[in-house]
């Protein structure tokens, strides 16, 4: 059974970070639509905001998911824990699967290397803060760190 920290004392510094990240996705993809808004949808023109290649479609779905990631950030139940696992997990496969196609006609979102690096960074950042930002109540925590101590450890200590 998988045992993720419940009222981990950094808790609000990883949220911060979340939302840190979410800031950025959400001025790049607003930034990406300013520069993008009179060009096609999957353009694969040479446009870049903040650093990365973008298109409209790209930049688009990057102001949903900015807005997604700051909402999750700024509650304080397990609702973002749940959001940054999954929006973690969403960026590495993303980043994967656009590196795969990045020279070919399937790169649809406009991805370069650079792009696909900040996804995988993003998705690794994502998934770190979502393991340490679950919320539970006191009890629930005693009784996840009691499950983590070793008996025979504590036999010896005594």
């Amino acid at each position: 059974m998988v045992h993720f920290p419940v009222n981990h004392p950094a808790r609000p510094l990883y949220r911060a970070i979340a939302g840190l990240v979410g800031l950025y996705i959400l001025v790049f993809g607003v930034w990406g639509v300013a520069l993008t808004w009179d060009q096609p949808l999957f353009d694969r023109g040479s446009t870049w905001a903040l650093g990365l290649r973008t298109n409209l479609a790209f930049s688009l779905v990057s102001v949903v998911f900015g807005v997604v990631l700051i909402i999750g950030a700024s509650r304080r139940s397990n609702l973002g824990h749940y959001m940054n696992l999954t929006a973690g997990v969403v960026f590495m496969v993303t980043g994967v699967a656009m590196m795969a196609v990045l020279q070919t006609t399937a790169n649809f979102l406009n991805f370069s290397m650079s792009t696909v690096i900040i996804s995988m960074v993003f998705g690794l950042t994502l998934l770190a803060t979502g393991l340490y930002d679950k919320v539970g109540t006191e009890e629930h925590a005693e009784q996840e760190k009691a499950s983590r101590r070793h008996p025979i450890a504590e036999t010896n200590s005594r």
